[in-house]
């Protein structure tokens, strides 16, 4: 087995990798000869760590399959280090292949102690936002501005590292520990992916907030509500993304948040509906106790439907009822409104709780 380890400096690029890359905190990333741990080999296995103003690089290396074992022991006792993994689809791949490699060998498994960040299982509701063909670690870090020495992708190296068995050439080892090495000094980097992630989870604070006419993507003539938001962790890249009345745009420090409004007439359906009687010429409902003076062939019994007090006002679409009293252009409609009032609009508080929940929905919606 060998060991490499270097030591370099190390300054975080940003408040959120400063935050989640600590002391306490491993990346780690394994080479293996396939995605079964049953019949393929674990070649190496990659860290970096952080000390102070120093990133530390360690990586355990099978000369050939018989050091497999070595390897994982030479790992797991550099991981009761740490507390915190973090890791590329680590809890997709990473950990089940060595948890079935501790098995084979009997070592306990450890991996259950610690606590997890994986970039990709974080990010992998948001390739909608990137606009990306898939979520690999290199197309990531492409995205995010990254750029490798490294040319191949680990199933290419496969059989680089089966050549080194037969001949173990020092320029094909340089090329397995390079694809590694690259893999784990480029994890703190990309911890930058995660601020799209945080600004989902609330990481912003509303700034802003003005109505104006404007045109729809549709071409038509609209009044819209415009959301001015400072990003808590800036992003590494531009995004933006529409979705039915929503467009949202995440800019490095900024994210904006443009709403549809609806102009004109919505009914707010009563629940009480039989205490009501429904008038059909006058589309009115009306109490029980105010019926008996209608004739009867002008009055019917309300029903969930039919019980509604219309209002004219300009409305903001939502598809939870965060705000109340909650109209509808139809009873059975998902999507409901409330009305733009004085007090939405001066309230910081109310604009985070609506824009938290837009942000949700398209997330959701997108998914």
């Amino acid at each position: 087995m060998k060991h490499w380890h270097e030591e370099m400096p190390f300054t975080a690029d940003d408040s959120l990798a400063e935050l989640i890359f600590t002391e306490n905190s491993l990346f780690f990333d394994i080479e293996t000869t396939g995605f079964s741990a049953a019949r393929t080999s674990l070649y190496l296995i990659g860290c970096a760590a952080r000390k102070e103003n120093l990133l530390i690089v360690d990586q355990f290396f099978a000369e050939t399959p018989a050091d497999e074992s070595d390897v994982l022991h030479a790992f797991l006792d550099y991981l009761q280090n740490f507390d915190t993994i973090i890791t590329f689809n680590g809890i997709g791949f990473d950990i089940p292949y060595l948890t079935n490699k501790c098995q084979k060998y009997k070592i306990p498994e450890p991996f259950s102690a610690y606590e997890y960040v994986d970039i990709y299982k974080m990010i992998s509701g948001f390739r909608f936002l990137f606009a990306l063909p898939n979520l690999k670690q290199k197309t990531v870090e492409q995205f995010i501005g990254l750029e490798r020495e490294d040319a191949y992708n680990g199933g290419e190296l496969i059989d680089v590292y089966k050549a080194c068995q037969k001949n173990p050439d020092k320029k094909l080892i340089s090329l397995l520990k390079q694809h590694n090495y690259e893999d784990v000094i480029d994890m703190p980097k990309l911890l930058s992916v995660l601020s799209y992630v945080k600004l989902f989870e609330g990481a912003f604070n509303v700034t802003s907030v003005c109505a104006n006419e404007s045109v729809s993507y549709d071409g038509k003539p609209c009044r819209e509500i415009l959301f001015s938001m400072q990003n808590i962790f800036p992003v590494p890249k531009r995004v933006s993304c529409h979705y039915e009345d929503f467009h949202l745009v995440v800019d490095t420090d900024q994210t904006t948040l443009c709403v549809r409004l609806y102009t004109g007439e919505l009914k707010y359906f009563l629940s009480d509906y039989k205490n009501y009687w429904y008038l059909p010429e006058e589309d009115l409902a009306i109490p029980s106790s105010l019926a008996a003076s209608i004739p009867k062939e002008r009055r019917k019994k309300a029903t969930a439907g039919t019980c509604y007090k219309k209002k004219n006002a300009i409305f903001v679409p939502q598809y939870q009822e965060i705000q109340k009293p909650a109209f509808r252009l139809m009873f059975k409609d998902k999507k409901s409104y409330f009305e733009l009032s004085e007090d939405f609009v001066a309230s910081s508080e109310m604009q985070k709780e609506y824009c938290m929940h837009v942000l949700q929905f398209i997330c959701k919606k997108k998914l």
